[in-house]
């Protein structure tokens, strides 16, 4: 099959993060500081994206903003002529490095939001002040002009702030908010007892979404990503595996979406051995679930097969333990109907949560 090049990079600068927020994606072995890519590495890796097509880059973690050379690494990609998007929780950032960040290039800020008062967001993201911060970080954004989006991850627990969510979103001049159901992958994992939403939830969620983007037509961008466990048919994930864009771990590790590694039998190539551009397109983990050929029945045989791609490998692996069987999340699995009954029982837990660490 022909591969295009990617259009975006995930660049997971570091794994360090000052909140624990439960949901975390991020593996539950972490990586160590001293392992990161430096300065240097990370330059070279943001010439090799542009060169290869990439078109934008998302600076995430962990916290992006831990690492002391985050003006450097903004102005590195930048040079590099790619639109950077700091992917932050806004703790570290003071008005004179948001003036440094933009200077450097910044292009645009995506701001968490772990609930929308203190009580709800501190206690989420386990980080005392953490909401009070983040609110004075995005008037600072505000006045600097720097395009914001604000993200609010949405589970049992906070899925009612749903629509004042929406409101501090035009209160605090975002252009857009990314509402996401929580994908559970890493430290979400063993907090599905906690966080899972209930279905009258997630309905009530999606129709939440879909009257505000009528209401709010040209005045907010609202992305929606709604509850797996819930769903009729998977998302595609990453718009399919190995098709629009990569991930580049704090250690240098090249993988197609985030939770990759949680496919055990895969092997991931490392910027520090090969050029990202013949990792892309000949990497062993990149061609494994390209197109449509690996799939088994019924995704083989089925007219949604190009749509969403059989849905999520991570899913299929975490749940199945096998990364080629469809994702038990769509209706035409024969395990969506035990997939149903799991997140019921997930959602009617009342289990305490288990915090993310650095």
């Amino acid at each position: 099959m022909t591969v295009p090049p990617p259009i975006a990079m995930l660049a997971e600068l570091t794994h360090r993060c000052p909140l624990s927020c439960p949901y975390c994606s991020n593996p539950l072995e972490l990586t160590r500081k001293e392992v990161e890519l430096s300065t240097a590495d990370w330059t070279r890796v943001f010439r090799e994206a542009a060169a290869l097509g990439v078109l934008q880059v998302h600076l995430s973690g962990g916290e992006p903003v831990s690492r002391r050379d985050i003006v450097d690494l903004v102005r590195a990609a930048a040079a590099a002529g790619l639109y950077t998007n700091l992917v932050t929780s806004g703790v570290g950032l003071t008005q004179a490095r948001i003036a440094a960040l933009d200077a450097a290039g910044l292009d645009h800020v995506q701001l968490s939001l772990q609930g929308t008062d203190a009580e709800m967001a501190d206690r989420i993201g386990g980080y005392a002040g953490g909401f009070a911060r983040k609110m004075a970080v995005a008037a600072l954004l505000r006045d600097a002009g720097l395009p914001m989006t604000l993200n609010f991850v949405m589970h049992r627990m906070n899925m009612q702030q749903l629509p004042r969510a929406i409101e501090m979103a035009v209160e605090l001049g975002a252009r857009r908010i990314e509402v996401a159901t929580v994908q559970f992958h890493g430290w979400a994992m063993p907090n599905r007892g906690a966080l899972m939403p209930s279905r009258d939830q997630a309905r009530e969620a999606s129709r939440t979404v879909a009257e505000a983007r009528d209401r709010l037509s040209g005045v907010l961008v609202i992305d929606y990503v709604p509850a797996d466990y819930h769903a009729t048919y998977p998302k595609a994930c990453m718009g399919g595996w190995g098709s629009t864009g990569l991930n580049v771990t704090p250690d240098g590790t090249v993988l197609p979406c985030h939770a990759a590694q949680e496919i055990r039998h895969l092997t991931f190539d490392n910027v520090r051995d090969r050029g990202l551009a013949e990792i892309w397109y000949d990497g062993a983990a990149f061609n494994a679930y390209r197109g449509t050929e690996w799939m088994q029945e019924p995704c083989r045989s089925c007219a949604r097969k190009a749509v969403d791609f059989g849905g999520c490998r991570c899913q299929a692996m975490a749940l199945l333990g096998d990364p080629a069987a469809t994702d038990p999340v769509c209706v035409k699995s024969p395990e969506h109907a035990r997939l149903a009954e799991m997140a019921e029982s997930f959602a009617d837990a009342r289990a305490d949560l288990v915090y993310r660490h650095a």
